[in-house]
Order: structure tokens, then sequence, then C-alpha cells
């Protein structure tokens, strides 16, 4: 599996019009074919970061769920949304896989 991270810069006077984007796409991503592993918002720390991570199985997977995505009238409703009340300042995007024995490794229990 790949994933699609998003690094979000947004407008921190505008979190919660962010929040309500991310909302959004916990309805449309998955219908479109991505696996939505969650997006997340300034919580301490830096104010202004975001991020988003969607899974894939291939990037040709990825590239599949960007066509149904572009034919998908709530995902055009949401870039509209942000496009309009201007919240998102940058976006940047990185594709990384997960390295083997690392990922999702739940806390040992205290003795």
């Amino acid at each position: 599996m790949i994933t699609c991270f998003i690094r979000y810069r947004i407008d921190p006077f505008q979190r919660e019009a962010f929040q309500t984007y991310a909302e959004n796409w916990g309805r449309i991503i998955p219908r479109c074919g991505g696996h939505l592993l969650g997006y997340f918002v300034p919580h301490e720390g830096s104010n202004d970061i975001a991020w988003g991570l969607i899974g894939f199985d291939s990037l040709a997977a990825y590239e599949r769920y960007r066509t149904r995505l572009r034919g998908d009238e709530e995902g055009r409703a949401n870039f509209a949304f942000a496009q309009d009340r201007r919240f998102i300042l940058r976006e940047e995007r990185s594709f990384v896989a997960a390295v083997a024995g690392t990922f999702c490794q739940p806390p040992l229990r205290e003795a």
C-alpha cells in the first residue's frame, strides 16, 4: 500500500472551515476508491498546519481514484468550497510507503 500524504498550510482563523472540508472528504474519498486514513487539524504547536492521509493499493489505483473524483459532484463542490473560502494557503503531496513492522504498532502493556 502507498499513502498519499497531504500537508496543508491553512488560515488559522478558518480552522472550522477546513474541518468541514475534511469531514466532507470522509464521505467522498471512500466512495471514489481511496482508503481514508484520516485528516488531522492543529491541536497544539503550530496552528496553521493540517494533514490528510489516503491509502491506495498502487499508483494505478490512485489514478483511477483521481478519475472518479473528477466526476464526483460532491467532490467538485468540496474543491469549490475551499477555493471560495480560501482557507487552504498551500498544499503539498507526497507518496510514501510504510516501513514494515512500524505501522499501527500498539503500545506495550505495562506489567
